[in-house]
Formats: C-alpha cells, sequence, structure tokens
C-alpha cells in the first residue's frame, strides 16, 4: 500500500481539515480539567479517555483529563506535539474506522511535573482520579496484598512524602503521590473524591485503598489519623472491570492512521472495537456520566471482575506461554493453531466452577472470547501479554487453582498454563528472559532455575517465588507441572 504523504502533524489547527466522523465528539476548547489519570499508555487512550470524551459530548458537561505518565517522558512530549490529540483506530475484520480523541487537557510527567499534579489532586475541580499502571505499580506484598513499605521505590517515597522543602513532594510512585496529595487535599479543600483503579486486579478498589492506607500510616504525619477518618467518608476507592483489547501500535499502524487522516499521528493507538466499563456505583462527589457511552454501573463489580480476570485474563496468559513456546507471536495467530480455541474452552470450562453463580452468562463470553480472539485485523503480541507474570498470575490462575484442589477437583489445563510460564521464564545468556518478556522478578525467578537441576524442585521454587508457598508443596500438583515441561520447551502444545 502507497501511504500518501501527510501535510502536517495532527494538532487543533488541523481538526478543520478532518471528516466529520473523524473528529473528536467533543470540541477540546471546551473542556476543563477534572479528572486526572495515571499512566497514559495506549489502554487508557482507547479505553477511558474515549468512554470520557463521549460522557462529556453527550452530557454537554466539560469533562477533561489531565493524563500523568508515571515514567514515560516520550508519552508526554509527543502528546504535548500534538495539543494532545491522538486517534483510535478500530481494527474490525470488515474494515478499519479512525477518530481523533480530544477528551485529554494536559499530560504531565509524574515527577517533572510533581507540583502540577499535587495541585491538581488538592483542587475541588477535580473530583476523579483514574490509574492503569499496571500492577506492579502498586507495590503490594505477595504473600498478603499490602504495601511492601520495603520496595525501593516506597522506602524513598516516604521519608519525602513529609519534607515540603521541594516542589510539592518531588515523589517517584503513583502511591505516594496519591496518598500524599490526598492529605494535601484534607488540609486544604477536603472536597470529596473518587479514586478508580482501572488494573487487572481482583478487588482493585480495596487493593488501591489498602496501598494508600498503607503509605499513610508509614509516615510520621502528625495528623494522619484525621486524614485516614476523612477518607473513610469522603473518598471513595470504586472496583471496576476494564475490557479492551489494545495492541502494541506499530509504524504500518501510524502509517495506516496518517492515510485515513492526512495528517501524521504519532500518538495513534489501535483496538479491537469491543470495549467494556463496569464500575461499582460508589462515588463520592460528581464524576463523568459514562453510562451515555454504554459503561455499567452496579451495585458489585466481583462476578464480572473474576469472568473477565479467570476467562479472558487467565486464557490470554495461557495463550500467551504456550504460543510462544510453539513459535507464534500473536494471539490470532495461536487461535489459529489447532489447538487455540481448544485451550480457550478448556480453560473456561475447567475455572468455569470457581466463578459465581449469580447468572452471567459463561457460555456466551466463552464465545465471545473466541470470536475476538480470532479477529484477522488485530495484532496482539504475546511478547506483551507474557510480560509481568510474576504479578499476574496468582490472580488469574493461582486463586481459581487452589479452589479447585480443594475440592480435589482436576486441573489438566492450568498445569499445562504453568508449564507454559515456567518455561517462559527461563534466563538468557544476555540476560532476558526466553522469549524477550519482561518481569520485575526476571533475576529472582532466574536464581531459581540456577538453583536446580531438578524439574519438579525448579517448579517449586519458582512458585515459592511468586507468593504461592502454598502450592509449592502439593507434591502431586508439582509433578503435573514439572511431567509437562519436556512437551512444552519442544513446542508440542496438546489439549
Amino acid at each position: 500500500m502507497t501511504i500518501p504523504t501527510a501535510r502536517h502533524s495532527l494538532a487543533t489547527s488541523s481538526l478543520v481539515d478532518l471528516a466529520g466522523a473523524q473528529r473528536p465528539l467533543v470540541d477540546p476548547a471546551d473542556l476543563q480539567t477534572k479528572v486526572v489519570h495515571f499512566g497514559i499508555g495506549a489502554f487508557h487512550r482507547a479505553h477511558q479517555a474515549v468512554y470520557t470524551g463521549a460522557a462529556a459530548a453527550r452530557s454537554g458537561e466539560p469533562w477533561g483529563i489531565a493524563a500523568v505518565a508515571p515514567g514515560s517522558r516520550t508519552t508526554v512530549t509527543g502528546l504535548r506535539a500534538q495539543d494532545c490529540l491522538y486517534s483510535v483506530t478500530e481494527l474490525a475484520a470488515a474494515g478499519n474506522s479512525t477518530r481523533v480523541i480530544g477528551s485529554i487537557t494536559d499530560a504531565l510527567l509524574l515527577g517533572a511535573d510533581s507540583a502540577r499534579v499535587d495541585e491538581l489532586l488538592r483542587s475541588a475541580a477535580v473530583s476523579v482520579v483514574t490509574l492503569t499502571v499496571t500492577e506492579k505499580g502498586y507495590h503490594r506484598r505477595a504473600d498478603n496484598g499490602q504495601l511492601d513499605t520495603t520496595a525501593p521505590a516506597i522506602a524513598a517515597d516516604l521519608p519525602r512524602s513529609g519534607d515540603t522543602s521541594t516542589a510539592a513532594n518531588d515523589l517517584g510512585t503513583v502511591v505516594g503521590r496519591i496518598a500524599t496529595s490526598l492529605a494535601g487535599r484534607y488540609r486544604a479543600s477536603r472536597a470529596p473524591i473518587s479514586v478508580v483503579s482501572c488494573d487487572n486486579m481482583a478487588g482493585n478498589g480495596a487493593a488501591l485503598a489498602g496501598v494508600v492506607r498503607g503509605f499513610m500510616q508509614a509516615t510520621e504525619w502528625a495528623d494522619k489519623d484525621a486524614v485516614l477518618d476523612w477518607m473513610s467518608t469522603e473518598v471513595a476507592f470504586p472496583a471496576t472491570v476494564v475490557d479492551r483489547i489494545v495492541p502494541a501500535t506499530t509504524d504500518a499502524d501510524r502509517d495506516a492512521a496518517a492515510a485515513a487522516l492526512g495528517v501524521r499521528d504519532e500518538m495513534a493507538v489501535v483496538g479491537e472495537p469491543y470495549r467494556q466499563w463496569v464500575l461499582e456505583d460508589s462515588f463520592t462527589g460528581p464524576r463523568p456520566p459514562w453510562e451515555l457511552d454504554g459503561a455499567l454501573f452496579v451495585a458489585d463489580v466481583a462476578p464480572y471482575q473474576l469472568m473477565k480476570l479467570r476467562l479472558l485474563n487467565g486464557s490470554h496468559s495461557a495463550l500467551a506461554y504456550l504460543g510462544l513456546a510453539a513459535g507464534c507471536s500473536s494471539i490470532t495467530e495461536v487461535l489459529h493453531t489447532g489447538w487455540g480455541e481448544r485451550l480457550v474452552r478448556a480453560l473456561a470450562a475447567e475455572v468455569g466452577p470457581t466463578l459465581p453463580d449469580v447468572g452471567l452468562d459463561e457460555a456466551k463470553y466463552t464465545d465471545d472470547l473466541v470470536d475476538r480472539f480470532s479477529n484477522p485485523a488485530m495484532r496482539d503480541q504475546l511478547r506483551r501479554i507474557g510480560s509481568d507474570g510474576s504479578v499476574k498470575i496468582g490472580e488469574r490462575w493461582l486463586g481459581p487453582l487452589r479452589t479447585l484442589r480443594s475440592g480435589d477437583a482436576a486441573t489438566p489445563i492450568l498445569e499445562l498454563a504453568l508449564a507454559g510460564w515456567v518455561n517462559a521464564t527461563r534466563p538468557t545468556d544476555a540476560g532476558g528472559q526466553q522469549f524477550g518478556t519482561a518481569d520485575p522478578a526476571a533475576a529472582a525467578l532466574a536464581d531459581c532455575w540456577g538453583t536446580t537441576a531438578n524439574p519438579a524442585a525448579l517448579v517449586a521454587a519458582l512458585l515459592r517465588e511468586v507468593g504461592a508457598a502454598d502450592l509449592a508443596d502439593q507434591h502431586l500438583l508439582i509433578s503435573a507441572i514439572a511431567q509437562r515441561l519436556p512437551a512444552v520447551h519442544a513446542g508440542q502444545i496438546e489439549i
């Protein structure tokens, strides 16, 4: 395909040249910063920012987002160069569609712009904070889920949180920033605010509340008890479920966006047509009317959350590790093997009994997963999905594994999936993991490979490293996983 040369880069001045269906649903000039979001990766830009722009357009309320990058200066610089505009292309089997999103009002860097971020979080005009910082951004202990105050980044932030000699406390973690700024909000306006985790964790609202409170409790603030009391009534931490497959953007995606728009968009993102957002209806203070774009507000998100974590995310991880072993590179490629669809359906059947019996249609959900994973327009890379396994598999696989084995149920698919993960943790001579996945525990996992040549002992050591000592002590389970390793290593996947 020949890509026409874009006349200029995407910016506010170029919106007039776009077709009506390509322009933002809301005029960015009409928005005010009323939401702060941490984590401006592709998922946020293809999910929460899309819902917020639609909610603002359909309600006439000026909901704009100040997006904060915990570490990626490149993303901040790229968005600023385009007046915080970017496009989302929906990748559908029937053809793609591209629209510019205008709901982000500012792009900030957590460290360099700490004073501005703190100012926004203290302001009564901001009533919602959202997060997509991945599980590792919460710095939770593997054994009990509480804040790990010994984690180097948290340990560095704790003394700085009370130091007002620097510009609004130059903090390096999202947890430290939120906790410290909430305390500042208490000392200033005491306006209610909702802090909304959009990360893939069971009970993500409670998990976020726990680490924020844990940070506060570990400080030496004279008024921390008063701050914590205020939080109990005026700061909500709703649980959520978010869903949209958002592959990493490629140069070809950016070229296609330029061809569609007639302007160059270096911050373009792509995603599947499907979107879901389920939120616990427990907000304090104003919030965007996301339901106008299809978000669902419910009393209890737990059933939706578990179904997504265990069926979608659980099968995603299994497809990633086993697919990499079989020489595949994307989810769609795995689904077009002879075993990919069988893996998704078999995993759903195995873990289905661990889900709450509240009337959710698991069979249809599984059918939809197969259709979504098979979408030929999607190229969701297994290397990306397989990254951070040490903080993902606990909720996706180990929780249901414990439940099933406590009832003496057979767990062959989870055992196979775990063999895939074990195989993928193999260290390379260059110091990385076998298939190029990244993991915060990569060094510790690599050490396990160096301590024993016995497959069962290796499996047990790796499980202990991810906080699953109880499973590591189940000899029949460990043996079953170890017995599958040779076939997985050879890329021979049998369901």
